[in-house]
């Protein structure tokens, strides 16, 4: 029995030796300059970005119906169609995150994006409130074929 326990001790740290770079590869939206081969950039646009969580709603609804969540990769654009992928970049500290629009507003004159709190938090201008940001609409790269 206490072999059987060695050797699933065993198995285990080699699963994690395997899974852990693969994960670090993987990344996240935080570099300078993040690209992305499926997307181009369409248009971009610049100005000042707040943050809302389910608190500072008035209900836990998007416009598009999606229940808000406070760690989801979802934004409010006055315009932008429901469903429009753009890339969020921190212009003090470079820092980008992309995400979907999936709500309304902000309604806050020379306000440009509402992002989640956890978007803001890894943006990293939460405690501020707001942050000077480029917006960069996404859109696939069409493919031959």
């Amino acid at each position: 029995m206490n072999m059987t326990r060695n050797l699933k001790s065993v198995a285990l740290a080699i699963a994690g030796v395997i899974l852990i770079p693969s994960c670090a590869a993987i990344g996240n939206a935080n570099n300078k300059q993040q690209t992305n081969p499926q997307f181009a950039v369409k248009s971009v646009q610049t100005g000042q970005a707040s943050w809302y969580s389910v608190r500072t709603n008035s209900g836990t609804r998007t416009a598009s119906g999606e229940r808000l969540n406070n760690n989801a990769p979802t934004a409010a654009h006055k315009t932008l169609p429901m469903g429009t992928m753009v890339r969020v970049v921190n212009e003090s500290n470079g820092k980008a995150e992309v995400v979907t629009i999936t709500d309304r507003g902000p309604y806050v004159k020379g306000r440009i994006i509402d992002v989640t709190l956890g978007i803001a938090e890894r943006l990293g201008f939460a405690q501020h409130g707001i942050a000077k940001v480029r917006v960069e609409v996404l859109g696939k790269i069409k493919t031959e074929g």
